[in-house]
């Protein structure tokens, strides 16, 4: 645990927030979303650092936080799912412990009525279908398990879109001065976007990472063309399945490994070869 608090880093406009709130009469509101959304965050951290993952920081920023990982979607996808659920499931435990506070002098009728309301937003609005929140992670996540990786994350990417649209539209002609969610909405579409432009990087490291760490995984056939390039067929490697491309080329059928293509992709940089002329 020391480890892990040692990796928290705090964002230098969340002081200013809390002097606001001081001044204003919200500083116990803010300590509590403070509290809520680290123990949130530690959640995540604690349940990768049990699954031996590579944690980078635990960021508390303005809006919420965020446990960022060196991890690049090749652990398993059962794991992915534990370390994204261990942040939500940490609201039951500290609801429930807001109920036996409620008896005792320290903690007022309100204080529990207020603490309830912001475990209650931050839970569900985490589990919003939207990346980088936790719902947008757990789609991403089964999805991988039917999709090839590229193809999940287009998915999980267009989805996230879409509902951030919805609630965008919702949000300025429903509740049209609510400063607070309209400063959330403008911080998850700056980053989506930032998904965005880093989606090409992300799945070289996806790549990368997979040709580092050799694992023994179920093999799927892929029929091809033997005009397929090394980059096209890289696009359709599954995350939990090693893939063999099929191609059929002087009546001759012929399997190509993914290892194989792997190199060729970042050893010998033939990407943009066809399949047939691999050697």
């Amino acid at each position: 645990m020391i480890s892990l608090f040692r990796k928290i880093k705090i964002h230098p406009l969340f002081w200013m927030i809390l002097g606001i709130g001081g001044i204003t009469g919200l500083f116990k509101e803010i300590i509590m979303v403070f509290v809520i959304v680290l123990i949130h965050e530690l959640g995540h951290a604690f349940m990768a650092h049990r699954l031996g993952w590579r944690i980078r920081q635990i960021s508390l920023l303005p809006f919420g936080g965020m446990a960022e990982m060196d991890e690049y979607g090749n652990r398993p996808v059962k794991e992915e799912i534990l370390v994204t659920i261990s942040g939500p499931l940490q609201h039951i435990w500290l609801m429930g412990l807001s109920y036996l506070l409620v008896t005792m002098p320290v903690w007022s009728a309100g204080d529990h009525r207020m603490f309830l309301f912001h475990n209650m937003t931050i839970l569900l609005f985490n589990c919003l279908p939207i990346m980088p929140l936790d719902g947008g992670k757990l789609i991403f996540s089964l999805k991988t398990l039917f999709l090839p990786f590229q193809k999940s994350y287009q998915f999980s990417f267009t989805l996230s879109f879409m509902v951030l649209l919805g609630l965008t539209y919702g949000s300025l002609f429903l509740l049209p001065f609510h400063l607070n969610l309209i400063s959330i909405i403008i911080f998850l579409w700056i980053h989506l976007y930032l998904e965005w432009k880093q989606r090409h990087y992300h799945f070289l490291r996806f790549l990368l990472e997979r040709k580092r760490i050799q694992v023994k995984r179920p093999i799927k056939y892929i029929r091809v063309l033997p005009s397929t390039t090394v980059s096209e067929a890289m696009k359709r490697v599954y995350r939990e399945k090693s893939v063999v491309f099929l191609y059929t080329l002087d009546s001759l059928e012929v399997g190509v490994q993914e290892e194989r293509l792997l190199r060729a992709f970042f050893e010998t940089n033939n990407k943009h070869l066809p399949l047939h002329k691999i050697a």
